[in-house]
């Protein structure tokens, strides 16, 4: 087994720590927020500040580093209130005692990471909760589709299990100058069909992610944020440079995470339809059956450049019922059962053949609420519904504490974390009297949720509603949808064509701030629900700044 998996001590610090985030779960924090029309904070640099009421905008000493205008940017969100904060997710597996296996915190489920625990384990099937929404690796933004099509398509750099940035196609890569990185591209590897990789294929599949005209409108686009094309430097000695609006300070960590390599030749030679029911990659395993909505096999690589894969076979099927998933995995049908909710986790650890494996995930959960619809337009009125939440009883009593409250878009670990800002607190007297002040008395709103996406999503979702609803002056309610309906909804990239208040979670795989403010709540982001100068200033600061982080 190659190094890509090795122990997650490192990993794990830098997602923050589950003792961490369990002591986190447990701090009713004082929301950062006024009750009196004052309040004292940091503003995200060396400095302290004072500010008055959260929806005027606050004068502050200017950031001097990229850090600093990323915890900026968290704490405007905070004050403005795009969103509902919810709690970070926790990603809690079933897990067959057939199988050697350890869950990352980035909810990445590689085949080639698992080892048989015994001759029942060379075969290995894993029940998540949806299946993709196509195989091609570039046409998607769902971890349920991501953890199916990384079992056969490669990018150049990735991320091992304690969190460091490892060579996979590129043996090397090196920044040029501010506005050029360059990578050399792995010899000797083969895509499925046996045509060789080329750093033409590289250049192209860069390409095809950040320019509309090399053949779809990636909606992965941002995830490669700053980077404006490729091209080959030399095929004599495999490098491929790629181009940059600035400085682009995660240019190397956004690769370590995104961008998978395709055959060049074979896309342009196939339509968009073949390519999302085959697949032609690099990887450790080769598909070898394809039913669309029901189930996705995969066999071993033997031709693969690295070490091969332990197991032999790899089948990925899904069920949205939670309680299907879990039936699975106690009756050997599974080896992988994904979201197990907390009510099951008593069931499976008492049965003999299967454990539980839990970590701290990537992924925050939140409610996004539209700027652009009344009563959304308010910040008094999206303040309101924060005050109105209570976190630590969600946490508690609807996660029994397999999650922990936020109160910023940037999770504790991540670069950008503002460790100030505290989750806003239960106040329901303030949320009427904020209620008051946004002329939207009486309003009706409703909260539209995933089935069975998140971990206890709906559930959540009712119990945001529920205690919204408990306002004098406000009536919520919670709608229920598939998830693949939301995802068309919220991908579409115009806000109009969003719900004007629903759950989402976003998992980032960077570590970074830029990765989740950027795409869900800058005015171009590709899935925003927001709209301010002022946080687009924030974010335009930080990616002209190195990155203290690399």
């Amino acid at each position: 087994m190659s190094e890509k998996d090795t122990s997650r001590r490192r990993f794990l610090q830098a997602a923050g720590s589950a003792t961490a985030a369990v002591a986190l779960a447990g701090c009713s924090g004082n929301g950062g927020e006024p009750t009196d029309g004052t309040q004292t904070t940091s503003a995200g640099g060396d400095e302290t500040q004072t500010t008055t009421s959260p929806e005027e905008t606050t004068e502050r000493p200017e950031p001097e580093t990229r850090d600093g205008y990323l915890q900026r940017a968290n704490l405007h969100c905070h004050e403005q209130a795009p969103w509902v904060f919810l709690n970070r997710q926790y990603s809690v597996y079933g897990r067959s005692s057939d199988i050697e296996w350890e869950p990352r915190t980035d909810e990445r489920v590689s085949a080639y990471a698992i080892e048989p625990a015994t001759d029942d384990g060379d075969d290995v099937v894993m029940t998540q909760s949806q299946m993709d929404s196509g195989l091609d690796p570039q046409d998607h933004r769902e971890t349920p589709t991501d953890n199916i099509v990384l079992q056969a398509y490669e990018g150049l750099l990735e991320r091992d299990r304690e969190g460091a940035i490892v060579e996979t196609l590129a043996t090397d890569y090196e920044r040029l100058d501010e506005t050029t990185v360059q990578f050399t591209v792995r010899d000797n590897v083969s895509f499925h069909s046996g045509d060789s990789l080329t750093p033409e294929d590289v250049a192209y599949s860069i390409n095809r992610i950040v320019d509309p005209d090399v053949g779809i409108e990636s909606p992965q686009v941002d995830q490669l944020i700053g980077v404006e094309g490729a091209e080959v430097a030399s095929t004599d000695d495999r490098t491929v440079n790629v181009n940059l609006a600035g400085l682009n300070p995660i240019v190397f960590a956004s690769f370590a995470t995104y961008c998978d390599v395709m055959n060049k030749s074979w896309v342009e030679s196939n339509d968009d339809a073949y390519i999302n029911q085959n697949m032609e990659g690099t990887g450790p395993f080769v598909l070898s059956n394809y039913e669309q909505g029901v189930e996705v096999e995969f066999q071993r690589n033997n031709d693969y450049w690295d070490d091969e894969a332990a197991i032999s076979t790899f089948t990925i099927n899904s069920a949205s019922e939670s309680s299907t998933r879990v039936n699975r995995l106690l009756s050997g049908e599974t080896d992988i059962a994904v979201n197990v909710p907390p009510q099951e986790v008593s069931r499976i650890e008492e049965n003999d053949g299967s454990s539980i494996s839990a970590v701290p995930s990537t992924r925050v959960l939140f409610n996004a609420m539209r700027y652009d619809v009344e009563p959304f337009d308010s910040p008094e009125f999206r303040q309101a519904i924060n005050y109105a939440i209570d976190l630590d009883s969600i946490v508690e009593n609807v996660l029994q504490t397999f999650g922990s409250p936020t109160g910023q878009p940037t999770l504790e670990g991540f670069f950008g974390h503002n460790g100030d800002i505290d989750p806003y607190p239960q106040d329901l007297e303030r949320a009427e009297q904020l209620v008051e002040e946004s002329g939207y008395a009486g309003a009706e709103i409703e909260l539209v949720t995933p089935i069975g996406r998140y971990l206890r999503d709906v559930e959540i979702a009712q119990a945001v509603a529920a205690q919204v609803d408990e306002l004098s002056n406000v009536s919520a309610s919670a709608r229920q949808v598939e998830f693949s309906t939301l995802v068309s909804q919220v991908t579409t990239g115009n806000i109009e064509d969003k719900p004007p208040w629903y759950l989402l979670g976003w998992g980032n795989a960077t570590f970074d701030a830029i990765q989740t403010i950027q795409p869900l709540l800058a005015s171009d982001g590709a899935l925003t629900s927001y709209k301010n100068d002022e946080l687009d200033s924030l974010l335009d600061e930080a990616q002209s700044l190195p990155s203290e982080s690399n």
